[in-house]
């Protein structure tokens, strides 16, 4: 992994988002305001308003309007497609929804402004093969939006993905509530924006990564932002990768195995309960949008650890900041390895079970 030339500490907290004010810090890598709308965390939906689509076995049905759906049955090659207007907001409650497809997405959100798949009672997406293209643009998941999407309710949702990705959007995917169960042979949830994750209790089985955000056209977006929930993953690859900034404010994470287990330009933890392992790096800050890496750990309770070899439970391209927090890392070559400036303010750091007064710092120069 090729690591970057430092600029410089406050270059690079400015930078990032990161504000000082009379006297006291307001620590947030993004503007947080909102997030999350009121609709977004409702998670009991509104039957009394709720029409049946009338879905058929076998057939594709069209959503193309504003309104609230109740979706229930057991049906195979079938897909609900939403096409409505670009100022329209639609609702798709799943009661007891079963799809298996074997090479079309269950859901196509192909327009609207934005879409809420909201689960009661037990619900269950699958399908087996490779997805087809719907034109130039491929659709690579079991849910595949173009708009905006909001997983909450108080039910679960099972999705299968035997071939692709899980769930796709191409702008942002937000998850507030339910319980969701995702195995994927690719990306288990995939948006170009962003992911943003404020409840909810979520399994993921990847063979690729768990969480994987991405936008090649604006360095600002494709983030991740956690600020509760309940999360366990298990990933053939990255757990949690954000391409601009992965920020950590609450909520329980367990990676059980990664190969990284939360990567990003510019990592930033302010709180949450953090327990993962990685078979390479732990956390990592590396620059995958053109900008100075930077790693911030404000708070929260961390424990980190990683296998044998050229591995490092922390390793930042740039600067490493700690401000608070408890952090317990496991690592058998290198608990900490930075490029930049390293600071230890505040917290609780404890090394090979051994609490310290510094950072232990490996500076291994340039690797790939």
């Amino acid at each position: 992994m090729k690591k970057m030339k430092l600029r410089g500490l406050f270059t690079t907290l400015f930078l990032a988002g990161s504000f000082i004010s009379c006297g006291a810090q307001t620590l947030s890598a993004l503007n947080i305001d909102n997030m999350f709308t009121d609709r977004d965390a409702r998670q009991i939906p509104d039957f009394s308003r709720a029409v049946s689509p009338g879905i058929r076995q076998g057939e594709d049905t069209v959503i193309s309007s504003e309104g609230i759906y109740l979706l229930s049955g057991r049906f195979e090659e079938t897909s609900i497609i939403v096409d409505a207007g670009k100022e329209d907001k639609v609702q798709l409650i799943l009661n007891n929804l079963s799809i298996t497809n074997r090479d079309k997405p269950a859901v196509y959100i192909k327009r609207a402004d934005k879409v809420f798949i909201t689960s009661v009672n037990t619900n269950i997406f699958t399908v087996s093969g490779e997805i087809g293209d719907d034109g130039d643009t491929n659709l690579d998941a079991v849910i595949f939006s173009r708009e905006d999407l909001v997983l909450n309710g108080t039910g679960s949702l099972n999705i299968t993905s035997s071939r692709e990705n899980a769930i796709t959007s191409k702008d942002d995917l937000k998850i507030t509530g339910s319980a969701l169960t995702v195995k994927s042979a690719k990306d288990s949830l995939e948006a170009n924006d962003s992911i943003r994750i404020s409840g909810g209790d979520i399994f993921i089985d990847s063979g690729k990564d768990g969480l994987h955000s991405e936008n090649e056209d604006d360095p600002d977006l494709g983030y991740i932002y956690i600020s509760g929930g309940n999360l366990e993953i298990r990933a053939a690859d990255d757990a949690i990768q954000g391409n601009s900034t992965v920020q950590i404010d609450g909520g329980e994470i367990l990676i059980t195995s990664s190969t990284e287990g939360i990567e990003s330009t510019h990592v930033q933890i302010n709180g949450g309960v953090i327990d993962l392992y990685a078979s390479d790096d732990g956390i990592n800050a590396a620059s995958k949008n053109g900008r100075t890496p930077l790693m911030e750990i404000n708070g929260g309770e961390l424990t980190v650890e990683v296998g044998p070899g050229d591995t490092d439970g922390f390793d930042s391209n740039g600067d490493l900041i700690i401000r608070g927090g408890t952090i317990h890392v496991t690592a058998p070559r290198s608990p900490f390895d930075a490029d930049g400036e390293v600071e230890f303010l505040e917290g609780s750091v404890f090394v090979n079970g051994q609490a310290v007064s510094e950072i232990p710092v490996q500076r291994w120069g340039r690797r790939r």
